[in-house]
């Protein structure tokens, strides 16, 4: 076969595709029927697979569309910001994902929370008594002192040497002696008239 025969060819598979994509719902850029002219030109030329049908005029395959089918077609479209790369196909920003981008996410995830778009920007929306850009920091209403750390919702992990709540109560391995208190980890306030570590001595005055 010549090449006359290739081009002869080549042009009555290009009219039955056409023919074929006449009847699909692929964005196009003339209405069919159109007249096709095998000498026609095109600049820029048709990319994705077009075919230039007139002079400038291109016919795009589907999933692509604009003057030189130069722009995918995403169906449905990208959502959040997202860009078609290709038919089907988007490219999602920071903090977006799914097939077109309609799923939040978080880097790094939200702990105690959930991830939510607030003004197009993915964040964490903490749980009551939860906070931390990932919901990862809990909060004691009642504070953690002496060093202590807040671990879960108003529960305090206290340091060696003290108790309760809030880390607030001191303990003394040894009981204090006659009505003393324990301030601090192994110390005594004394009362009146007693001294010692323990408040195990009584103060004589003379």
């Amino acid at each position: 076969m010549g090449v006359a025969g290739l081009a002869s060819a080549a042009l009555v598979a290009a009219l039955v595709a056409l023919c074929s994509a006449a009847r699909s719902d692929a964005p196009r850029g003339v209405a069919v029927g159109f007249v096709f002219d095998p000498k026609a030109r095109c600049e820029p030329q048709c990319t994705h697979g077009g075919i230039c049908i007139r002079n400038d005029t291109c016919y795009c395959s589907k999933g692509y569309e604009g003057e030189s089918c130069q722009y995918a077609h995403c169906y449905p479209k990208c959502k959040n910001g997202g860009t078609c790369l290709r038919p089907g196909k988007c490219r999602c920003p920071a903090g977006f994902g799914g097939r077109f981008c309609q799923k939040v996410t978080c880097d790094g995830g939200c702990w105690n929370g959930e991830c939510v778009a607030v003004n197009g920007v993915a964040k964490c929306i903490c749980s009551s008594s939860w906070t931390g850009s990932k919901c990862q920091e809990a909060i004691c209403p009642q504070g953690c002192t002496n060093g202590g750390t807040c671990v879960a919702p108003g529960v305090c992990s206290c340091p060696e040497g003290w108790l309760g709540g809030a880390c607030h109560v001191a303990v003394c391995t040894k009981s204090c002696w006659n009505g003393g208190k324990c301030i601090s980890p192994d110390k005594c306030r004394c009362r009146a008239a007693f001294s010692g570590p323990l408040c195990e001595r009584i103060t004589r005055y003379d």
